[in-house]
């Protein structure tokens, strides 16, 4: 069976979760500076057997577009250019990075580890990822 990837996307870099062959288990894997996103999804790709992407879709309070839309719609095109075989989806993204840095604190972690915004990010994705698998 193939994975799911899912991206919590942003301006400097995307944190990066995947799902095991079994699509039950959502792990962090990485975090990537978003200029180097599609060839590493590329290499990615090569590698793995991926059948979704999950894109999270930033909203405000109100449910209204957050001002990085724009960026990542700017990624999801490029994205369908260079992948168009590769099924894409979009999934709330609200909260994720107060529930990530709240998991991080829950799991013992220490001060200095919770500032690393590349571990938030890839725990975010993770949590992206696990929104959709467990609705």
């Amino acid at each position: 069976m193939p994975r799911i990837l899912a991206l919590d996307y942003g301006v400097k870099r995307t944190g990066v979760a995947v799902t095991d062959e079994m699509q039950i288990i959502a792990s962090g894997l990485t975090t990537v500076p978003t200029k180097e996103l599609l060839p590493f999804l590329e290499k990615y790709f090569q590698q793995e057997n991926v059948e979704l992407v999950l894109v999270g879709e930033p909203k405000q309070m109100n449910y209204s577009a957050s001002e990085s839309e724009v960026l990542i719609q700017k990624f999801l095109q490029q994205f369908a250019e260079k992948f168009p075989q590769m099924e894409l989806k979009r999934v709330d993204e609200r909260f994720t990075s107060k529930m990530a840095f709240q998991s991080m604190i829950d799991s013992g972690m220490k001060k200095k580890k919770r500032r690393d915004k590349a571990l938030v990010d890839e725990i975010s994705a993770t949590i992206i990822l696990q929104s959709y698998l467990y609705k």
